[in-house]
């Protein structure tokens, strides 16, 4: 990167939803390069940014209308690998440039020096005899490494006494630092797991791509209990021999992954960075700077992971890479997974995607040959694969009141007597997801958007699960004012807990959800009871999909796989396959024989056929053919256009004043608009067009050509989606 001169211009971005940079002039005393974080003046205030350009070639504002820069930070600059990447985002989602740099930026109070804190290192003398407490803390120590109190009580496994009494007899040393605690560096000497023949070839397999040093996309594929998690630790272990190498591991959602994390620190000896959205300000803070510093090693994070500062990224991997989650619907509209592979290709180095029921697009790119393909077949250990079977409703209709079938009663009857755990998954959370009038058939909706109000029992509340909007379950109709005729219709998971509870009144439940589990604390501790089998049944929304390993869980029950079969989402029958392929791989994890439970209206659906027969890759050929046929995603091309706002008239004039513009080709197809499927949502009016383009399509240029043409309107936005997930 260039220096530049002073009194120079110098083009700025800042962390705000400009579509481009601000033109600026470097003072004498400043010398700075592109990447550094400096401080300027914006319509009368301060604001931090980044030098995006050193040498601007043209700019039509005149250098007398010129403001300076005030100040550098004192920071190391962005890694010139997070600007191509931000800049690559920023064309491909058609977001401005400034809104992705915010999500690179991220960190409260990022640009503070952070306080001096007070550490502990061993003494260079110590008696020879010391307490086996003590002597656990002598053996644990790394190197000269100073830790807190806190971090010696974990690593040694002592309580805050021994490690308070060492410090007072002078065998640890307090050392002030400037800065946070240095993260503890991972142990790749430890004892790991013994692999099967399979995992030991797939772990190769990887390991000799990444001593390559280029970039290959791996997709490790293996039915569930199969140790894929053993075999990527192999490639994460080769990677850390060398000394500045960082690794990044994308998760669904970091704060599901609590056995995953002890997995990790049996094998590495230490916990990795992590980052999500329910970190405090200042573990946010700790992990930026270390990652920016090249300190932090091992960073597991969710998707926006993607955006820290990596110095010497030598291995990216995916975890679940086929779950939904990775997709971000709002602001910047990105797929993790996607963007995980182009920052892996942009840093020239390995990106693995595991799962046990892999994406119809990455799966496509294996066959085609683009990625390595790599299976595991046999689950790990004495484990086998569950039985399962389907309970044709129509043929065994439900009892009214009933949401659990005679022969799933059964089963779970025959569980509980046996001493073994039972699961009950129903992706819906609440009691119900309609309330009615008996008396007028009134349905209670939101005043918000055009969507019914779940209800929630425990707190006799109803609750719009889009907007957040919440109101006490009333006890009139508030359209006839007929008293107490408001009804449930139809089961959330409370509902089917209730249900359990009265079938067995002495058995210990545990509903898993978000409304249930309000913290990843929370849920770490309601794993450890499921471990410890203080849990005979467990009933959950799709949380419960999530790679968790219950020894004594025996039993999967679905009380609804036909939810989510049908739709407009085009992935609708793949994404109903993974969810129920996932939680069904909860059953017989160890050495006892799992069952697996489908209550269905449709029992020959093909993701029933699928799922039974284990005839997996004929289902994947029909939905590869039937998204050909349409020219869909992965075949062809696909963008979402939502135009939105508070009054009607201005979206619907939009609507046509876009439709007029719209572009012809016999290669792109424009579709719309029509209402949204949620035509009023968060008090604005949606109306969605979608267009479908041919694989060679520039789609992003045909999209900013079209937008181009039109004057903008404040009060109506128009929300771009590239491979949109959602069709809500």
């Amino acid at each position: 990167m260039s220096e530049l001169l002073p009194n120079y211009r110098i083009q700025v971005l800042l962390p705000l939803p400009l579509s481009g940079v601000l033109d600026y002039l470097v003072p004498e005393e400043l010398i700075l390069r592109e990447g550094d974080f400096v401080t300027v003046p914006l319509s009368g205030r301060e604001v931090q940014g980044v030098v995006w350009n050193s040498n601007p070639e043209e700019s039509d504002v005149p250098l007398d209308k010129l403001k300076y820069v005030i100040r550098k930070t004192d920071l190391p600059s962005l890694p010139e690998s997070l600007m191509k990447f931000i800049s690559w985002v920023a064309g491909y989602t058609l977001s401005p440039l400034g809104s992705v740099l915010k999500m690179a930026l991220s960190v409260p109070r990022k640009f503070d020096k952070p306080k001096k804190k007070t550490l502990y290192k061993l003494a260079s003398e110590l008696p020879d005899k010391l307490s086996p407490a003590r002597t656990r803390i002598k053996e644990t120590a790394v190197g000269n490494m100073p830790l807190t109190v806190k971090s010696w009580c974990e690593i040694a496994a002592v309580g805050e006494g021994v490690v308070r009494g060492m410090i007072k007899a002078g065998q640890l040393i307090s050392v002030e630092v400037s800065g946070e605690e240095n993260f503890l560096k991972p142990d790749i000497g430890l004892k790991r797991a013994i692999l099967s023949g399979e995992q030991s070839k797939a772990a190769e397999h990887i390991v000799q791509q990444q001593r390559k040093g280029i970039f290959k996309a791996v997709l490790l594929e293996g039915v569930t209990g199969s140790g894929k998690t053993e075999v990527y630790f192999e490639s994460i272990a080769e990677a850390l021999r060398d000394n500045v190498a960082q690794i990044l591991i994308l998760v669904p959602e970091i704060s599901l992954t609590t056995q995953w994390l002890e997995r990790f620190r049996e094998r590495f000896g230490a916990e990795p960075a992590i980052w999500h959205s329910e970190m405090t300000p200042a573990q946010r803070r700790r992990v930026w700077w270390a990652t920016i510093r090249g300190e932090a090693r091992v960073i597991v994070g969710a998707r926006s992971a993607l955006f820290l500062p990596f110095q010497h990224l030598k291995l990216v991997i995916v975890d679940e890479e086929h779950s939904t989650t990775f997709k971000q619907d709002e602001g910047v509209m990105y797929n993790g997974r996607d963007m995980a592979v182009v920052r892996a290709k942009q840093m020239n180095c390995p990106v693995v995607l595991a799962s046990a029921t892999p994406s119809l697009e990455t799966l496509i790119n294996a066959e085609s040959g683009k990625y390595d393909w790599l299976y595991l077949g046999e689950r790990h250990g004495p484990a086998e694969l569950p039985d399962m079977m389907s309970v044709d409703l129509k043929a065994e209709p439900l009892k009214h009141g009933s949401w659990i079938s005679e022969t799933l009663r059964d089963a779970l009857n025959e569980n509980y007597k046996n001493g073994e755990q039972s699961l009950l998954y129903l992706n819906r959370r609440g009691y119900a997801p309609l309330t009615l009038c008996r008396s007028c058939g009134h349905r209670m909706e939101c005043p918000n958007c055009s969507a019914w109000l779940v209800e929630h029992s425990q707190f006799n509340r109803l609750e719009c699960h889009h907007c957040g909007f919440r109101r006490h379950k009333p006890e009139i109709c508030p359209q006839c004012e007929a008293e107490n005729s408001l009804v449930p219709v139809g089961p959330g998971v409370e509902r089917v807990a209730e249900e359990i509870a009265t079938l067995f009144p002495d058995a210990r439940l545990a509903v898993m959800s978000s409304d249930e589990i309000s913290s990843s604390k929370a849920l770490k501790r309601m794993i450890e009871s499921i471990e410890r089998h203080e849990v005979d049944f467990i009933i959950g929304t799709q949380i419960v999909t999530k790679g968790y390993h219950f020894p004594m869980l025996t039993l999967v029950g679905v009380i609804d796989a036909d939810l989510g079969m049908s739709g407009a989402d085009p992935r609708a029958a793949e994404r109903t396959w993974q969810q129920l392929e996932q939680v069904a791989g909860r059953a017989g994890r160890a050495e006892h024989a799992g069952r697996v439970i489908f209550q269905t209206y449709q029992p020959n659906h093909p993701v029933l056929q699928a799922l039974i027969s284990g005839d997996k890759d004929l289902f994947l050929e029909r939905e590869a053919a039937s998204r050909e046929s349409q020219n869909l995603p992965p075949f062809g091309k696909l963008a979402s256009l939502i135009v939105s706002g508070p009054d009607k008239n201005k979206v619907i004039g939009a609507n046509k004043a876009l439709a007029s513009k719209a572009p012809h080709s016999k290669n792109l197809k424009i579709l719309g608009p029509v209402p949204a499927p949620l035509s009023y949502l968060r008090g604005k009016y949606r109306y969605r067009f979608l267009v479908k383009a041919d694989v060679n399509v520039n789609l992003q240029n045909e999209i900013r050509h079209w937008l181009d043409q039109l004057p903008s309107q404040p009060s109506v936005k128009i929300q771009i989606d590239i491979d949109p997930y959602s069709f809500y």
